[in-house]
Formats: C-alpha cells, sequence, structure tokens
C-alpha cells in the first residue's frame, strides 16, 4: 500500500497551485487536467461535471512521492471557513528551515496568520515552533520547525 494524493478544491486553481510552488518548493506534475464526461459524473455524483487543475509533487520525497492534486470544479458549493478543531481534514503540514521567513512568504502570496508562532518543548520529541497559517482560500497550513 503507499499513500499516492490529497485533493485540494479550489476556487482558482492556477492561483493556488502557483502559491504553493512558489512558497513551499512543490513541482508540478504534467499533465494539467481537464476532466468531464459521464465516468466523471458517475465518480462526483454531479451532473456535468467539469474539473480543471494540477497535481503538486511535494517536498521531501522524490520524483515517487505524493502530490497535493488542487482542483477547480466549473460548478462550486461555498463551504464554511476551515477552522484548527473543525471535524474532518484540519490542515496539512511542511517541516521548514525558517519558520519567521516562510511566515512571511506565506503573508506575501496572499496566505494569513490563524494564530501567533509558537516555541515549545514537546516531551520525548524536542523543541518545537510553528505555526498554523491559512493559504490564499483560507485552507490550514501548519508550518514547523523541529529542533530535536
Amino acid at each position: 500500500m503507499k499513500y499516492t494524493h490529497t485533493n485540494l478544491v479550489a476556487r482558482d486553481w492556477r492561483r493556488l497551485a502557483d502559491f504553493y510552488i512558489k512558497v513551499f518548493d512543490c513541482i508540478p506534475v504534467p499533465p494539467e487536467r481537464d476532466l468531464s464526461g459521464e465516468w466523471l459524473d458517475k465518480a462526483v455524483t454531479m451532473h456535468g461535471a467539469h474539473i480543471r487543475g494540477v497535481h503538486l509533487r511535494l517536498p521531501g520525497h522524490g520524483d515517487a512521492g505524493p502530490t497535493l492534486e488542487v482542483f477547480q470544479y466549473d460548478e462550486k458549493m461555498e463551504a464554511e471557513t476551515p477552522a484548527p478543531n473543525r471535524p474532518g481534514y484540519g490542515h496539512i503540514a511542511f517541516a521548514v528551515d525558517d519558520v519567521e521567513a516562510t511566515k512571511e512568504a506565506v503573508i506575501s502570496m496572499g496566505g494569513g496568520l490563524v494564530g501567533d508562532v509558537v516555541n515549545v518543548e514537546l516531551p520525548g520529541v524536542g523543541r518545537l515552533e510553528f505555526a498554523y497559517m491559512r493559504d490564499p482560500e483560507g485552507n490550514i497550513i501548519e508550518i514547523q520547525k523541529l529542533w530535536g
């Protein structure tokens, strides 16, 4: 068994993919997707579904590592703003070399801070510096550095 990808439904897939490419060094995995047809309608239980987007190779796992699948549907439903304690998928996390510099990069690319940057000593783990942030569409990202 092997983990392959996580899907992120975007309002603007190109803008969101650009954010993950520039801030987190994700790499586009061709081809870009432009999907529709009866097979897709059956899979997503929608009539006339049309999806566009791209897979982004996540950093640190090589050419066969998992991807972030950034897809945009022509027909969108609005959703509640993600919250750290809302049931369901909560966030994705990136280990970074410099939490403060990454925080600034996220903000400069249209993201934002959820809470404060925190430094904590976790017994049996080490010192962890981290922050919860939002990408430009409000999805939660954790940036972290473990000082083993």
